[in-house]
């Protein structure tokens, strides 16, 4: 086993990963963000190491920072989690090119094959896997869209090769919007998994979202923990998952299961991973779908899911731990038919959304009050604490609350209970919105889509839930309070450091130009520009109506230009935020006066993106 694990991650999922290699006698290693000095992984790690601004591509993303910093720690594992690097074959072949380091993960060159989507399917359908109809090429053109449509109809889905989570992801209705998608995808792949290249395939109209759990040794072993249902999603993105799936019966999830774990080793994969599926839902059925079920191939997540901690939960199987045992080169210990399950399991992600807002991510806020549930069959993995301060730059979730139950009807009674005991004040989240599904009709009777929240709830009932069950008024922001920072020189074991600390309300160090090694620095105060950035608010002048950002993020695209026209509901600047591509458009019509922002810009919630005249 290893001495000593980096986790190049943050949030959850690093004090996830940590408290596995604690559990094993392993110790840790935080790497963190200018923005996540203050986080919560990098109090629970044994070391933590500063790795850049809080630009992800400049921190988390930065290859070298990262393996700089593991060698500085003398670890000899580095584990991805998910998200960030986890799926990023060419820093898996960097860590495995370096020595005394070992990649906690699958091969770069299973990465590499899986990852891209095309190379998957090739891979699944030589394995007899059934995928969905699509292209197994590239697409450049529009043109090429607009026929795939022709042959096999509308809608279809354009997906980037590096994709997943619905990231990079655009639907096409008709011919005339391939080419504005085609684009938008091409974009979003490059923006968030450095590949433009983006496949086709036929869009499903309404399907269930089942993926399967595999675990795979280095000795040729591939066992497969069942199967999770992830169906609740809103954007493509998941908010709830559950297993066992309430609408298989069991002939079916064990040709599913199956289908994975042929698929999975003919792609020779080793470590953890998680095979997703599509299974045509019938909305004329009366019982469960049975084995006559149409279910497809749709793509490897070749890392460890958020959601895996239902299939712990129902199996007893720690999978973050056997992580880093097959990493270590040990042998599944278990049979396929050693593999069993027991009741039920949900997870509700608690993100720093409104839901009742189209989930509109949250832009600040501080846990003024922070109490999460407990009792029989509760568990909650987190990250925060209270008075900590809502990071913003990165993902909106801030913790996942798992509930087990002896069957589906307990486990939502229970999971029903921990929600309400849930008390979260200071930042807004949608605890509201995971009450409401604990009795909504179609998610207890298990018939819900990937489509349903988007397209078939009553978003009415969600802005019920956060006037009933969400908090009365956001907390008041904290008042300013004077920060200094010192610099210090410490010396531990004969190895010197350098050591910034930091008070909150302490009068500065008088330095008075005396030359003393310890220095103070007050920040200003009521600055418009980021510390972290550098880069200030552009001046706004004139009169006229103002299109401002409705969220944090970064300007993907401007689509207009001064002296244009533009009428009410078209596109004007494309945002991104929490991994999400939104596209900000113009309540009014009116000539484009002023554009004070451009690509790459990070703005604020309300910031002036375009003046109209």
């Amino acid at each position: 086993m290893f001495r000593k694990v980096l986790v190049a991650n943050r949030g959850e999922i690093a004090v996830r990963v940590m408290r596995a290699c604690e559990e094993l006698d392993v110790e840790t290693v935080a790497v963190y963000s200018e923005a996540d000095k203050n986080g919560g992984h990098v109090r629970y790690a044994d070391e933590a190491y500063n790795v850049g601004p809080a630009r992800a591509a400049e921190s988390y993303l930065d290859h070298e920072g990262v393996i700089e910093a593991a060698h500085k720690a003398d670890a000899d594992a580095i584990h991805p989690g998910y998200g960030f690097l986890a799926e990023n074959a060419e820093f898996a072949a960097k860590v495995e090119g370096e020595e005394g380091i070992t990649w906690v993960g699958p091969s770069s060159d299973a990465m590499e094959s899986l990852g891209e989507k095309t190379k998957a399917r090739t891979i699944m359908s030589d394995a007899d896997v059934p995928i969905v109809p699509g292209t197994t090429d590239p697409v450049e053109s529009a043109e090429e869209v607009e026929a795939f449509g022709e042959e096999y109809g509308y809608p279809v889905a354009i997906k980037a090769e590096g994709g997943g989570g619905g990231r990079g992801m655009k639907v096409v209705e008709s011919a005339d919007e391939a080419a504005d998608q085609l684009e938008s995808a091409k974009r979003e792949g490059e923006a968030y998994f450095d590949n433009d290249s983006v496949y086709l395939e036929r869009y499903l109209e309404n399907p269930r979202h089942i993926e399967v759990q595999i675990v795979a040794d280095q000795h040729g072993n591939v066992r497969h923990l069942g199967e999770r249902d992830c169906s609740l999603q809103r954007r493509h993105q998941k908010v709830v998952e559950e297993g066992p799936s309430p609408a298989l019966t069991d002939e079916l999830r064990e040709q599913i299961g199956e289908a994975a774990r042929r698929g999975v080793a003919a792609a020779d994969y080793t470590n953890a991973g998680t095979v997703e599926f599509l299974v045509e839902e019938d909305p004329d059925r009366d019982g469960l779908l049975g084995p006559d079920a149409n279910f497809y191939f749709l793509e490897v997540n070749t890392r460890i899911q958020v959601e895996h901690c239902v299939t712990e939960e129902i199996t007893g199987i720690d999978i973050l731990k056997w992580q880093l045992r097959i990493a270590a080169g040990e042998e599944l210990d278990f049979a396929q038919d050693d593999v069993e399950f027991d009741g039920h399991a949900i997870e509700f992600r608690i993100n720093a959304e409104n839901a009742a807002n189209d989930f509109q991510p949250a832009s600040g806020g501080t846990l003024t009050t922070y109490d999460p549930p407990g009792g029989v069959g509760v568990r909650v993995d987190d990250a925060m604490r209270q008075g900590d301060e809502l990071v913003t730059d990165y993902d909106s979730m801030i913790a996942k609350l798992i509930v087990w139950g002896a069957d589906r009807e307990e486990c939502l009674a229970r999971s029903s209970r921990a929600l309400a005991e849930y008390d979260i004040e200071g930042v807004t989240t949608i605890v509201p919105f995971h009450r409401l599904m604990c009795t909504d009709e179609r998610f207890v009777e298990g018939t819900h889509t990937t489509k349903y929240l988007d397209e078939e709830a009553d978003r009415s009932r969600f802005e019920d839930a956060q006037e009933r069950w969400g908090p009365d008024e956001p907390a008041a922001e904290p008042e300013d309070v004077d920060v200094v920072e010192r610099e210090f020189t410490v010396e531990v074991n004969g190895k010197r450091f350098e050591v910034d600390l930091e008070e909150r309300g302490a009068a500065p160090l008088a330095n008075g130009g005396s030359g003393g090694s310890a220095g103070a620095q007050r920040p200003s105060q009521g600055s418009s520009a980021s510390a972290d950035t550098g880069s200030e608010t552009a001046d706004v002048s004139g009169d006229g109506e103002s299109v401002t950002a409705e969220m944090q993020g970064t300007v993907l695209s401007v689509e207009v230009g001064e002296g244009d026209e533009v009428a009410a509901g078209d596109v004007v600047v494309v945002l991104e935020a929490m991994k999400m591509e939104n596209d900000i458009v113009a309540s009014i019509g009116g000539t484009v006066s002023q554009v004070p922002i451009a690509e790459g810009d990070s703005v604020d919630m309300g910031d002036t993106l375009v003046v109209l005249e």
